[in-house]
């Protein structure tokens, strides 16, 4: 290992702290120091005799107080000052090596948790192949997974509960906050097999009037939907509501109603679903980190997966180029 050591500590004599070494230069002497013979330290060190001795030579110039080692009559050891350096040099080649090995278990994420919190109403299925590509670029992070509102998410990602998280807010973004986006997903009118709505292709926000409609009270967008609803004068029956999507799908499967949802949240197999419109809304789904917050390799890998990732839409969401919002 070759480093170079600023050595600006306060407990060194003022003609080291001076000093710029390296410290190839203080491995070289403190192998000198172990075996007092040039001839095995360089053997130690895997070096020539002549490459090790100039290392030394160096390192006396730049410490200016003179030699650290003397050789007379064949013996070698150590001078006053050679004798006052060791133990600084042994420590400080001690930090640097434990620096070191630290640096290099940080970066390989060996033992890293990575908490990411992932907003309730996205269904699994859309993150299960970015999971799987994090597991299988970086097997060593432990993933914690924690669900929650995406309100609840803003709170613990600014605490620092989490180091990252997936969720979307209709409201403007924050400017505390980096947001990448991860991909688009229009809202979509669930409701019952059978219902008239069977044989169209789209249904308006008018058509919801009258309508048993359950409420989604986890939705981020519950709020902008109900002010287009009062802005076009659709007044819904609400018989019936919940925090858990899957209630709710479950509920509009067995004839209970309908709801508007996001097209990849649809959870139950069969739900018929078509796209919202007059207006269409949609959202956009984040990965969200705390800008200017230093993140762990755990969170740099997972941004690593999410850029390389390629989001596979259905059909049904392949014609997103539309402006942003409703």
């Amino acid at each position: 290992m070759s480093a170079h050591i600023d050595t600006t500590l306060s407990g060194l004599p003022r003609t080291v702290r001076r000093a710029a070494m390296e410290m190839h230069e203080i491995r070289y002497f403190l192998a000198v120091c172990d075996s007092l013979n040039f001839t095995r330290a360089a053997e130690h060190c895997n070096v020539s005799q002549p490459s090790l001795t100039r290392a030394i030579q160096v390192l006396e110039a730049k410490l200016a107080g003179g030699p650290l080692i003397n050789r007379e009559r064949g013996k070698t050891h150590l001078t006053e000052l050679g004798r006052l350096m060791e133990p600084y040099f042994r420590e400080m080649l001690a930090n640097a090596d434990e620096a070191l090995s630290t640096a290099r278990n940080y970066a390989n994420a060996a033992s890293g948790t990575l908490k990411l919190g992932l907003m309730c109403t996205i269904g699994p299925a859309r993150m299960i192949a970015l999971l799987a590509s994090l597991r299988n670029l970086y097997p060593q992070i432990r993933l914690q997974l924690l669900d929650g509102a995406a309100a609840t998410l803003y709170d613990q990602l600014v605490s620092g509960e989490l180091d990252a998280a997936i969720f979307c807010r209709p409201d403007p973004l924050d400017e505390a906050l980096h947001f990448m986006p991860l991909y688009r997903e229009r809202f979509m009118v669930a409701f019952s097999p059978g219902h008239p709505w069977t044989d169209r292709e789209t249904i308006s926000l008018s058509d919801l009037h009258g309508q048993a409609y359950l409420n989604r009270i986890s939705c981020e967008y519950n709020d902008h939907i109900d002010a287009v609803m009062a802005k076009q004068g659709v007044v819904p029956v609400y018989p019936y509501e919940s925090e858990r999507d899957d209630w709710i799908q479950s509920m509009i499967m067995s004839g209970f109603g309908c709801t508007t949802i996001p097209e990849f949240a649809i959870t139950i197999p069969g739900l018929p679903s078509r796209p919202l419109v007059d207006p269409e809304v949609y959202r956009t789904v984040n990965l969200v980190t705390v800008r200017g917050r230093p993140h762990g390799p755990a969170v740099g890998a997972l941004v690593h997966v999410v850029k390389k990732h390629v989001w596979r839409d259905s059909p049904r969401s392949a014609d997103t180029q539309t402006p942003a919002g409703t």
